[in-house]
């Protein structure tokens, strides 16, 4: 792919822009729909949920800051932001590194942890209901192929974040998701 092959484009047959208009309006509306569970099962936003459940998958439930904004393909300025907020609410504490003494760590309460044991149970079932029941194993296995080498091309061209998530989100999907932090 490149930026300015306009003049050449191989424009979308009738099947084709269907299928991309599909995968469009997913993209869009699945991170909404979310966000929209969270917040109706557990009063927390998708990207709280998000952090509380790396820190809960973290040894001894913390993790340096960057590695955390990295693991979850977050700038460290959004992290920081919404560390910040759930900091406030008593969720998460910010500390010293253990490492070396110099970098900041993120660290789940006991407040955090009750609040993802009691969301996770919701988003888990959220996410089987939506995803996985809708399909049979065949159909999931196809998914996750075609997600993959479309994922792989696009990072063959450099445009895909190291990251296991996009950098940003849709508008309106979530107050605590900005383009660049």
């Amino acid at each position: 792919m490149s930026g300015d092959d306009s003049q050449q484009a191989r424009w979308l047959d009738d099947r084709e822009k269907h299928v991309w208009l599909t995968l469009r309006e997913f993209i869009w509306g699945f991170p909404a729909a979310l966000d929209r569970q969270a917040q109706r099962d557990s009063a927390l936003s998708i990207a709280e949920y998000s952090v509380l459940a790396a820190l809960s998958e973290a040894q001894e439930h913390r993790m340096r800051a960057g590695d955390l904004a990295s693991e979850l393909g977050w700038q460290r300025s959004r992290l920081s932001h919404l560390v910040g907020r759930m900091e406030a609410k008593g969720l998460v504490e910010r500390a010293i590194s253990c490492d070396d003494g110099r970098g900041q760590d993120v660290a789940l309460t006991d407040a955090g942890w009750s609040a993802i044991r009691a969301a996770a149970p919701g988003h888990v079932t959220f996410v089987r209901e939506a995803v996985f029941d809708p399909l049979t194993p065949a159909e999931q296995d196809a998914l996750e192929s075609a997600l993959t080498r479309i994922r792989t091309r696009i990072a063959d061209d450099g445009l895909w974040a190291a990251s296991k998530a996009p950098e940003s989100c849709p508008p309106d999907v979530d107050p605590e998701c900005e383009t660049g932090g």
